[in-house]
């Protein structure tokens, strides 16, 4: 059993198509979604009609549930703008998804943690807005009752894989087509990769475990910094075209 994680593609259908590209290059056609598919100022609507037409196994992110929960009036910068881009058949797709998702009999989905899609699972904000990485304790707590033996998260946007000590392998693959972003929960912070490159993993299970693969994938994010500037959003234009929020 072999195939890509994805996640985070908010909107970013130019990082999506590198990723695809790169999905062929290695022989891979299977591949599972994590969710915030189209939040952002690019191509919410490119991005939808692209996805749909894979039809890889899906879970909704915290942004998706925006899109088709909040009222307009409600929402973020970000949703708002992919709101107006996508249409009907796309807002419905979003909302005939599930929240999590178990494949395989041993292959978990989720896009926070098991139990909320807003939480970061792997990583921690201090108190003065720094970022480090969870404690086993802490990660061990979040999985609690999940027994599956990969289990895939997403939501920070960092590359990480993590084995428990009772075998468990939970994998985030990174973010397709937002590599840095800033958040005002649970305090003010940043979240950054320091590339602009896509960034998905391919799993295999192998007789010892799972194999994991981290993929960095360059494509034209200048291209997608150069629309993110036009349709009014500056900390996007540099996030995609450095991988750094803040310099």
């Amino acid at each position: 059993m072999r195939f890509a994680v994805l996640a985070d593609i908010h909107g970013n259908a130019l990082a999506l198509e590198a990723v695809l590209q790169d999905m062929d290059m290695l022989g891979l056609s299977t591949a599972v979604n994590l969710g915030d598919f189209f939040s952002g100022p690019l191509d919410a609507a490119g991005t939808a009609n692209l996805l749909m037409e894979q039809n890889f196994p899906s879970i909704r992110g915290n942004h998706d549930r925006y899109l088709i929960k909040q009222a307009p009036s409600e929402m973020g910068p970000s949703d708002i703008m992919a709101f107006h881009q996508l249409d009907t058949t796309h807002l419905d797709w979003i909302a005939s998804l599930p929240e999590t998702l178990t494949l395989f009999d041993e292959v978990f989905l989720c896009h926070g943690t098991p139990k909320s899609d807003s939480t970061y699972w792997l990583e921690r904000v201090n108190d003065d807005g720094t970022v480090r990485s969870a404690t086993l304790q802490e990660v061990q707590a979040d999985g609690v009752g999940v027994d599956a033996s990969l289990i895939l998260c997403a939501h920070t946007h960092i590359p990480r894989c993590i084995r428990l000590p009772d075998g468990r392998t939970i994998v985030n693959p990174g973010s397709v087509g937002c590599p840095a972003y800033d958040d005002d929960a649970p305090v003010y912070h940043h979240m950054q990769t320091g590339t602009p490159n896509a960034s998905y993993a391919v799993v295999e299970a192998r007789r010892l475990g799972w194999s994991i693969s981290f993929r960095s994938v360059p494509y034209l994010s200048d291209k997608a910094s150069e629309l993110a500037a036009k349709n009014g959003r500056p900390d996007w234009a540099r996030s995609l075209a450095s991988g750094w929020f803040s310099e």
